[in-house]
C-alpha cells in the first residue's frame, strides 16, 4: 500500500491568516520601537495599518496560501515597488533586525523560523537599490 506524505508549506506550518497578522503585527511593532530601526520606519506614514493589511496578504500567497494580494492588487513586483524608497544595506539590515525578532516570538517551530528567516533575507537584499555609501540608486533597476 502506498501512503501519501503530507507535505505543508509554510503557511500552513505557521498557523494560516492568524499567525501571519500576528507576525505582521510584531514585526511593525518592532519598527516603531525600536531606534535601531528608525531608518526604515520613516519610509512608512504615520498609521500603518493599511500597510500592515497589504504585507498581510502578500505573505498569505508568498507563504504558499491564498493569493490575497495577487487578487486584489496584481503581481506585487516587490523590487519595482520599492523603488521610490534608498534602500541599502543599513535599511535592509534594519527590515530584517526586526522581521527576525517577529519571527521568534511568533514562529515555535525553530526549523520554520530558520527557513523563514532565510527566504525574507534572500528578499530583502534583493530590494536593495541604491549603491554604498552613495544616496544614488544603482543601475539594479535592471536587474
Amino acid at each position: 500500500m502506498l501512503h501519501k506524505m503530507s507535505v505543508e508549506n509554510h503557511y500552513q506550518r505557521i498557523g494560516g491568516e492568524i499567525s501571519i497578522r500576528h507576525l505582521v503585527r510584531r514585526f511593525y511593532e518592532r519598527m516603531d520601537e525600536l531606534p535601531e530601526a528608525y531608518g526604515i520606519r520613516k519610509m512608512h506614514g504615520a498609521d500603518l495599518a493599511g500597510v500592515e493589511e497589504k504585507f498581510v496578504k502578500f505573505l498569505s500567497g508568498w507563504m504558499g496560501g491564498p493569493q490575497l494580494y495577487i487578487e486584489q492588487y496584481g503581481h506585487p513586483m516587490l523590487r519595482f515597488r520599492h523603488l521610490p524608497f534608498s534602500i541599502g544595506m543599513d535599511e535592509r539590515d534594519q527590515w530584517l533586525m526586526c522581521m527576525d525578532m517577529a519571527l521568534t516570538e511568533v514562529v515555535q517551530d525553530s526549523v520554520l523560523c530558520r527557513e523563514l528567516s532565510d527566504a525574507f533575507a534572500k528578499v530583502a537584499d534583493h530590494m536593495r537599490n541604491r549603491a554604498e555609501n552613495s544616496s544614488v540608486y544603482t543601475e539594479a533597476v535592471s536587474a
